[in-house]
């Protein structure tokens, strides 16, 4: 969006996270341009890196950059707990100001990573297309492994649990990149610590959902680990990735990001393909597979947004 990179051209990305009345507006801003259902707030699940003493940046063209990457079992020991309530106060005044913002227009969305993305991050020093060196400290150091993601569980359920506390209506965990591994290592090395943090947020008053990417083959694994709404990419058709699910959770998705490069006319007829394998079921959240891409044109958003409108409402 235009409104967007206007104020990128002023201020880093973390500045605009770090600073309320930016996160603020950068939150409203699809909400005033877009027929959406809901605002998603504001923010980069990297945030809690800092905190637990792991620096990092984000390089232009290139994305976020660990300072040093952590690749040992002292790296990982060094890494410390924090009271997100306190090291991410920015973040919780933000959700204040942005629910001002909104008026009860739409409800919020909060968010936070979880624990095998944080620490791929962490450990490849940035984004990584084989998780080698993550994959070698999970299996060669299991223990400093567990411990590592402990911590990390820990921190991302008190941070969602403190989003609720500031207002949020639903929180989304993302493990962004956690198709990346099989249903066997997801269960032993994963699934403990993402369970923990939805067994935190049972009972904090906000619905949950539990987003990844290239998920089709651990669907069963992810609603197993938790969450009220499981995500669905654009790879496995929405009756299948729900089959998989099972019946008592809902589900989010799963519009592949790139037909919105291309001609309306396609946009819409995977979009009936979606709403049709939904079969007005309750619990269908319709959205992207995965991000909006930069290069998306705002005006095939809109259109987007009121035709799913128009195709469900009737």
């Amino acid at each position: 969006m235009s409104e967007y990179r206007s104020l990128r051209e002023r201020h880093s990305l973390l500045d605009l996270c770090r600073t309320p009345d930016l996160a603020t507006e950068v939150t409203l801003q699809p909400v005033r341009r877009i027929e959406v259902d809901a605002a998603i707030l504001f923010s980069d699940l990297l945030l809690p890196l800092e905190p637990l003493g792991i620096p990092f940046d984000f390089v232009r063209g290139e994305g976020p950059a660990i300072e040093n990457p952590l690749r040992s079992e002292a790296d990982l020991a060094r890494v410390r707990r924090f009271e997100p309530r306190d090291e991410l106060a920015y973040v919780l005044d933000a959700v204040r100001q942005i629910k001002r913002g909104l008026g009860g227009r739409v409800p919020l969305i909060g968010f936070a990573g979880a624990p095998f993305t944080l620490a791929s991050y962490a450990i490849e020093g940035g984004h990584s297309n084989t998780f080698a060196h993550t994959k070698a400290v999970m299996y060669g150091h299991p223990k400093a492994w567990h411990a590592f993601c402990d911590v990390l569980a820990d921190v991302a359920g008190e941070y969602l649990a403190a989003q609720i506390e500031a207002g949020v209506d639903a929180v989304q965990l993302f493990d962004s990149w956690v198709g990346a591994l099989n249903a066997a290592d997801y269960c032993e090395f994963i699934l403990p610590h993402t369970k923990k943090i939805f067994d935190r947020l049972d009972g904090a008053g906000a619905p949950t959902i539990h987003f990844g990417v290239g998920t089709g083959a651990i669907l069963g694994e992810l609603r197993a680990a938790g969450g009220d709404v499981i995500g669905a990419d654009w790879r496995t058709p929405l009756d299948e990735a729900w089959a998989r699910i099972g019946p008592d959770r809902a589900i989010q998705g799963n519009l592949d990001p790139t037909l919105l490069l291309g001609p309306l006319d396609r946009v819409f007829a995977a979009t009936d393909e979606i709403l049709e394998r939904a079969g007005r079921r309750p619990g269908h959240i319709f959205n992207l597979g995965h991000g909006i891409l930069p290069t998306t044109p705002v005006e095939h958003v809109q259109a987007l947004a009121r035709y799913v409108h128009q195709k469900t409402r009737s």
